[in-house]
């Protein structure tokens, strides 16, 4: 492991450590206090975020730009300060923190047997989302994990959601999709983060009038398994609890190919995750290159880097 990824582990290990040992107000308040550091810093991950927005909310002002990621970074801090404690609260506290809009889709769904995805942006807080619907529902699930590095690093957030209730499957390559295929032709509930492709198998989308790159798994399992496709959008207000909305199930197309039809529903997820970012850009956590065009400019940055050396 390298001095970086030893860093990179420990700083991570001390925050499970101590931050859930803290007092509610004052890890909020650490929180607060580290994202407005490094959102004075104007670092990659403040700048990249900024680039996002600018894309969500086309009409703001730099100053505007400026709040929104202002607002964004605490959001983000905050939801790392509550993941860190998450393992320390009561049935009671995780079914408190978070109340959905809509719920029934979700309920029904689950009634009817067939198997249900749910698939989230990166909004909000995913994980006290999942942590409600295994302690508040009593609904175990699976899901998908980035692979992480250093490894050790990966290995800590497998256990984490794990205590939590959840099945982590690791995302390498599509030898997930044939455990997650079973799971829910048992019926079974399969929770995926789908706003940002990690293959090179992503289907195309307009997403805030450009082109970029989502997950064909959602749309595919729901495919070939029969499963309900629902997307779920998450955000924070100025309460203690957070917010969201189970959106009603996406409809299978009728006629095409198979790739029709999973363009057609990545296309309608992808509209759904925009209108509840649209609402609340804040509270999307997407610090990354997630458009083609910045991916494409990515890699002749490094191709650049390389003709120089």
């Amino acid at each position: 492991m390298s001095v970086r990824d030893s860093v990179t582990d420990g700083l991570y290990g001390l925050g499970w450590a101590t931050v859930k040992k803290l007092p509610e107000p004052v890890a909020r308040g650490l929180g607060r206090r580290i994202a407005d550091v490094a959102w004075k810093r104007r670092g990659k991950s403040v700048l990249r975020l900024e680039s996002n927005l600018a894309r969500v909310v086309p009409d703001a002002t730099p100053e505007r730009l400026a709040e929104l990621s202002k607002a964004g970074m605490r959001s983000y801090m905050r939801y790392w300060m509550e993941s860190f404690r998450l393992p320390t609260w009561s049935k009671e506290r995780a079914a408190g923190s978070f109340d959905p809009k809509d719920v029934h889709h979700l309920t029904d769904a689950l009634a009817s047997d067939r198997g249900v995805i749910l698939a989230l942006p990166h909004m909000g807080n995913w994980d006290l989302a999942g942590v409600w619907v295994t302690r508040a529902l009593g609904v175990p699930f699976t899901t998908v994990a980035e692979r992480l590095k250093p490894e050790s690093l990966y290995d800590r957030f497998v256990a984490y959601r794990e205590s939590l209730g959840m099945e982590v499957l690791p995302h390498t390559g599509g030898a997930a999709f044939g455990t997650l295929a079973r799971r829910l032709r048992a019926g079974g509930l399969v929770c995926l983060v789908a706003d940002r492709d990690l293959s090179a198998s992503g289907v195309e989308v307009s997403f805030f009038g450009e082109k970029a790159r989502m997950p064909a798994g959602p749309a595919m399992l729901a495919q070939q398994t029969g499963a309900l496709l629902l997307p779920v959008t998450l955000w924070y207000d100025d309460t203690d609890v957070m917010r969201g909305q189970v959106h009603a199930p996406l409809d299978v197309p009728e006629s095409g190919t198979r790739a029709e039809k999973t363009s057609s529903m990545t296309q309608a997820l992808a509209d759904v995750f925009a209108g509840g970012i649209a609402e609340h850009p804040e509270d999307w956590h997407m610090l990354q290159r997630l458009w083609l065009a910045d991916l494409e400019e990515r890699v002749e940055e490094q191709r650049e880097g390389e003709q120089r050396t």
